[in-house]
Order: C-alpha cells, then sequence, then structure tokens
C-alpha cells in the first residue's frame, strides 16, 4: 500500500469523479487553505452544523442518539460552545476507489487553537459528503469558518482489491448527502 501524491489525486478526481467540487491546486490567501496538497487533500466544510447542546441533559448514547441533543444551525461562520463540539459535512462529495483507503485527519492551523477534527477513515467504495465531528477542547468560544478548508485526506492505495467493499456490505452511511448523526444498523 502506498501513499498517492498530487497527481495521482487530480488524474483521480478529474476523470474519475472522485472529489466534486475538486479544486487543483492549494488555495491559502487570507483563508485555512483548501485543495490538492503534496500528499493529500484539503477539504472545505460546508454552512451546514449541528451544534451540540446539553440544553435537554441527555446521555449521549452512540446506540440511541438523541436528535435534539443537537441545534441546527446554517451560516458562513458556526460558534461551538466551550468543551463541545459540532457535526458538519464537507462540501466535496466523494467516491472512493476499490484499491484505495482514505484517512481524515485535521489541519494544523486550527489544531493550534484546540479545535480538533476527528480522524476518521473513508473506507473503499465509500460515497459520500463526509460528516465531521469538530470538538473544540477550550474553555472558551471557537469558530469554524464555512466555505473553508478544515480537514485534509491522506489516500493509500493497494496493490490488490479489498474482499468486500463499503458498498459491498451495503454501510449505513452509505451516499450520505447532509450532516449524518450517529446511527445503530438494526439489521439481522
Amino acid at each position: 500500500m502506498s501513499i498517492k501524491p498530487d497527481s495521482w489525486i487530480r488524474k483521480m478526481a478529474l476523470e474519475e469523479s472522485m472529489i466534486e467540487p475538486f479544486e487543483e491546486g492549494l488555495v491559502s490567501k487570507g483563508i485555512v487553505s483548501y485543495g490538492v496538497s503534496a500528499y493529500g487533500y484539503d477539504i472545505r466544510i460546508a454552512d451546514e452544523f449541528k451544534v451540540f447542546t446539553n440544553i435537554n441533559t441527555s446521555v449521549v448514547d452512540p446506540k440511541s442518539f438523541d436528535p435534539n441533543s443537537f441545534v441546527d444551525f446554517k451560516g458562513d461562520v458556526c460558534i461551538i460552545p466551550p468543551n463541545s463540539f459540532a457535526l458538519a459535512r464537507s462540501m466535496e462529495y466523494f467516491r472512493i476507489p476499490r484499491s484505495t483507503l482514505v484517512i481524515c485527519v485535521g489541519k494544523s492551523t486550527y489544531a493550534r487553537c484546540g479545535i480538533i477534527t476527528n480522524v476518521t477513515p473513508l473506507e473503499p467504495e465509500w460515497e459520500g459528503h463526509l460528516t465531521l465531528e469538530i470538538s473544540n477542547t477550550t474553555p472558551l468560544p471557537a469558530k469554524i469558518y464555512a466555505n473553508e478548508g478544515i480537514a485534509q485526506l491522506l489516500f493509500f492505495e493497494s496493490d490488490v482489491s479489498c474482499e468486500i467493499s463499503y458498498a459491498d456490505r451495503d454501510g449505513k452511511y452509505q451516499a450520505q448527502t447532509g450532516v449524518t448523526a450517529p446511527r445503530i444498523d438494526r439489521s439481522s
């Protein structure tokens, strides 16, 4: 398995529609950067957010998540309360090739402010808008800027394709298009 360079990312995005919309260069002047980098792609955050709130004093349970634990917000700047988090989605829609695994990691610009984007994989043949969890680890409110960079994707390609892809097993987050809250597959 090898990490893929910018030329491979450009080829796959332009010829295979792996990333849409796609920015061929790195856009960085006056904003948190996004676009192709040497060995990755910096994704943007859309203007749709689900901000965690404890107004209902719910227990956080991934098997029975209470949707009232979030307040929906749409705007150019999202304020995440101290020691809290928000869910958001990438602007980009992804179609991951069968022989590729992608790892999403946070950008250092936000990390240096105590704002952490959860590390998550994009499995072979997964597609959709990526839902991201953004944590504010500070005791102060934190700003997230929509339409700017939020995380970096690193692409790893194998010499052989996996036996069972995310699409093959009909993964529960396949083809998601909005900010998607946690869910448990209740079938079988």
